[in-house]
C-alpha cells in the first residue's frame, strides 16, 4: 500500500501544477494589448524645394536698322562683330532726287528772298511818300503792304521746305541708338536700301547689347508666388560645362500666357566678358521658399484610404483622424493644409490600422 501511494502522489503533483500553468496562459492572453505610438509637437515652418526649369539667353537690347528713305547704300563703316558706341555713325546712304530738292529749296529760297527784299524797299519807299499829302493814295499804299506781306510769307515757306529738305538728308545717316556689337550685316556699298515693308524686308544691320543679357524663364503656375524682384537665381549652359553663374529677378510678367499657363520671369546677367552669348539655353536652378509659415511635418506621419488624407493626432490619449491636404514635398518632409493647431500631438507613424477612437499611449 505504501508503495501504490509513493508512486500516484508525483503523479497528482504533476497533474495539478500543469493546470495551474495553464490558467496562468489563459489569464495573460485574457489582458488587454495598449497600442503605444510616437508623436511629435506640431509646429509651423517654411520648406525649400528646387526646381529646374529650361531659359534662354537674350541680348538685353536688340534692334534692326532700316533706312528710313528709299535710297542706296554709299559707305558701310561696320562689320558683323564690330564694337559699336552710341550715335556712332554705321552707314551713309545716298538719294540724289533728295539732293536736288535740296538745291532746289535753296534756290527758291534766294528768289523769294530777292522779291522780298523789292516789295519791302516799293513799300518803304511809298510810304515816305505818303506822309506828302496828295502823291500816295491810301489804296495804293495798302496794295504795297499787301505785296510785301505776301513775298514774306514765300520766303518763309521755302525756308520751311530747304529745312525740311535738310531734315530728310540726315536720314541719309545711320546711327547706333546705343552701344552694343553688330551681331548681322545684310548689305555691302551700292545696295538699295529702303523703310520696312516698303521693299525692303532684310534689315541694314542688327545691333545687340552684350555686356547686359536677359535671361527669361517661363515659370509654371504652381510656382509663381514662391519669387520676388531681387531674388538670386543659379543657370549653368551646357556649353561651358562645370561653370555656375548668377543672375538677379528684375521683371516678372505679372500674368500668364493663356496657353502655356506660366509667367514670364527675366533676370538681369551682367556680361562684360562677353562668355555667354545671346540665344544659348540655359538650365536655371530654382530654390522655391514659402514666404508665409505653413504646418511641416514628416511625410510618414501623413497616411491615407479610399476616402481621405489625414494625419492622426493624439487628443486625452485617443486617436483622432484629421483630414488634410498635402503640399510640397522635400528632403522627407510634406506641408499640410487642415484644422490643426500648433502644439497638436500627431503620430509620428501614421497608418489606418490605428482606428479613429483608438485609445493609446504616447511617446515623445
Amino acid at each position: 500500500m505504501k508503495y501504490i501511494i509513493s508512486f500516484v502522489a508525483p503523479i497528482l503533483l504533476w497533474i495539478i501544477t500543469a493546470s495551474c500553468g495553464a490558467h496562468a496562459d489563459a489569464a495573460v492572453n485574457q489582458a488587454p494589448e495598449q497600442t503605444v505610438v510616437q508623436t511629435f509637437s506640431l509646429s509651423k515652418g517654411q520648406l525649400t524645394t528646387h526646381m529646374t526649369i529650361p531659359g534662354e539667353l537674350r541680348p538685353f537690347q536688340s534692334v534692326d536698322l532700316y533706312a528710313k528713305v528709299n535710297s542706296f547704300v554709299k559707305k558701310l563703316f561696320v562689320d558683323v562683330g564690330s564694337v559699336v558706341k552710341k550715335d556712332q555713325l554705321l552707314v551713309i546712304l545716298e538719294a540724289p532726287e533728295m539732293q536736288d530738292a535740296s538745291n532746289t529749296a535753296a534756290q527758291i529760297i534766294q528768289t523769294n528772298k530777292a522779291y522780298y527784299a523789292a516789295s519791302r524797299a516799293t513799300y518803304e519807299r511809298m510810304y515816305k511818300t505818303s506822309k506828302i499829302p496828295g502823291t500816295i493814295s491810301p489804296n495804293d499804299l495798302e496794295i504795297a503792304y499787301d505785296k510785301m506781306k505776301s513775298d514774306s510769307s514765300n520766303l518763309m515757306a521755302a525756308q520751311s521746305s530747304y529745312h525740311e529738305s535738310t531734315n530728310l538728308n540726315r536720314y541719309l545717316e545711320v546711327r547706333a541708338p546705343f552701344d552694343g556689337v553688330i551681331s548681322a550685316s545684310n548689305v555691302y556699298p551700292g545696295a538699295y536700301a529702303g523703310p520696312a515693308g516698303a521693299g525692303s524686308v532684310i534689315p541694314l544691320l542688327t545691333l545687340q547689347e552684350q555686356a547686359k543679357l536677359r535671361l527669361v524663364i517661363a515659370v509654371p503656375e504652381a510656382a509663381t508666388d514662391y519669387f520676388n524682384l531681387g531674388d538670386t537665381v543659379h543657370f549653368s549652359v551646357r556649353t561651358l560645362p562645370g561653370k555656375d553663374f548668377t543672375a538677379t529677378v528684375s521683371r516678372v510678367a505679372g500674368a500668364l500666357d493663356l496657353q502655356l499657363r506660366t509667367e514670364q520671369l527675366q533676370m538681369d546677367v551682367i556680361n562684360k566678358n562677353k562668355i555667354l552669348l545671346p540665344g544659348m539655353f540655359a538650365q536655371v536652378s530654382l530654390d522655391l521658399t514659402n514666404t508665409d509659415k505653413v504646418f511641416v511635418v514628416p511625410q510618414s506621419a501623413v497616411t491615407e484610404n479610399t476616402k481621405q488624407v489625414f494625419v492622426i493626432r493624439i487628443t486625452n490619449g485617443k486617436a483622432e483622424w484629421v483630414p488634410v491636404q498635402r503640399g510640397r514635398e522635400s528632403d522627407g518632409n510634406i506641408e499640410i493644409y487642415g484644422k490643426l493647431q500648433e502644439g497638436d500631438q500627431i503620430v509620428q507613424l501614421a497608418t489606418d490600422e490605428l482606428r479613429n477612437g483608438a485609445t493609446v499611449m504616447t511617446k515623445g
